[in-house]
């Protein structure tokens, strides 16, 4: 499934290019060298960027490596969904169309993301951090689809859920790295859909 997003500008493009620059710069050094090893010095050298411009992007360290630029994406593709579709259906299909474009080479870099995320204590502990916003991003969308407000309970304890199911994905990503992503990611929201059947 495809779907239709407003092309960015030349300036929000090129802010894109300079940020995945620094972050696969910053990748590859902790691959090399470490995470704690790795100053924000040094992958601003290696990106040819100021320490001041990584942190225009990147406000610490930690970010540099749970920022992805799927959010967008998959929000523009969940909103592409037909009207009557559920919302966990929808958001199926959405991510089908995101990370169904993915090819190996990009499937790996993201599966060591996420491995790299685990293993260091900072790095989980800011993504959690993050979790907590992704609740209410997903609560947002969810409400807009079927016309509750985002702080209703239900709307929440659905995203809640969600992200659940999506941390759930990536703890089984993290004892299993050769599972195949998309389908682990579909078949846990499945299981949500179905309403968590044992």
């Amino acid at each position: 499934m495809t779907f239709n997003a407003d092309k960015p500008g030349l300036r929000q493009r090129k802010k894109a290019k300079t940020r995945a620059t620094i972050q696969k710069h910053a990748l590859g050094l902790f691959r090399k060298q470490g995470y704690d090893a790795t100053t924000v010095e040094q992958i601003a050298a290696a990106a040819e960027v100021s320490p001041s411009t990584f942190f225009r992007y990147f406000p610490a360290k930690e970010d540099v490596v749970t920022w992805d630029e799927f959010d967008p994406l998959i929000i523009a593709a969940f909103k592409s969904q037909p009207a009557g579709m559920n919302p966990i259906e929808a958001l199926r299909n959405a991510m089908k169309s995101v990370f169904g474009s993915f090819g190996e080479k990009r499937i790996t870099e993201q599966k060591e993301r996420l491995a790299l995320i685990l293993s260091v204590p900072a790095l989980k502990s800011r993504l959690l951090d993050q979790f907590f916003g992704l609740v209410q991003l997903v609560a947002g969308i969810f409400a807009d689809r079927t016309g509750h407000d985002g702080n209703d309970v239900k709307v929440l304890n659905l995203a809640g859920a969600l992200v659940g199911v999506m941390m759930a994905a990536m703890l089984t990503m993290d004892k299993n790295p050769d599972a195949d992503f998309l389908a682990l990611i579909d078949a846990s929201l499945a299981h949500l859909e179905d309403g968590l059947p044992q």
